[in-house]
């Protein structure tokens, strides 16, 4: 896809939300469904089921997905799409390119072991490698771009109003 088309695809969209910001409010929804028999659940994804479990470093066998990692699995792949958009738009050629996104979290917060501990990543670092002919200068924008309109980066940057709830079911 190149500028023209990017640019032809998004407008019609652009138009709609402009006129009808309730319009650009997207449902995003996630649903895991508790294993029978094991510290795991599964989620149905874009690509197929995906069993996730326990962390080798929290009691896990490590052949199920971990929580952590799917989170940047997700900042990677957003970072990626949008990175890939906004250089399409740029009119910046990318011959190749990697998008890595890492993280550390303490086991013994998610272990109770020590409640001064917080339970969480501590800290997330989204690395870009790509190969190209674009000046640093303009490479430099597409990063701070790319930054700026990624969505799950920015949720990790701005914490959205969280809730949760309890609802038992068969009443």
């Amino acid at each position: 896809m190149d500028a023209q088309e990017l640019r032809a695809r998004q407008q019609p969209l652009k138009d709609r939300y402009q006129e009808d910001p309730d319009a650009a409010l997207i449902p995003a929804r996630a649903e895991a469904r508790l294993s029978d028999d094991a510290i795991a659940c599964t989620l149905p994804t874009w690509s197929g089921a995906v069993v996730a479990g326990l962390h080798p470093a929290a009691g896990g066998d490590g052949t199920e997905a971990c929580s952590a990692d799917m989170l940047l699995e997700a900042l990677a792949a957003c970072a990626g799409v949008t990175l890939k958009s906004v250089a399409t738009a740029m009119g910046i050629e990318l011959r190749e390119g990697r998008i890595i996104a890492e993280g550390h979290w303490d086991a013994r917060g998610t272990l109770a072991l020590d409640r001064g501990v917080p339970v969480g990543l501590r800290d997330v670092h989204l690395r870009f490698e790509l190969d190209s002919d674009a000046e640093d200068g303009k490479l430099a924008r597409l990063t701070e771009l790319t930054e700026r309109y990624c969505v799950i980066y920015q949720t990790l940057i701005n914490p959205p109003a969280q809730s949760v709830e309890f609802v038992r079911l068969n009443d």
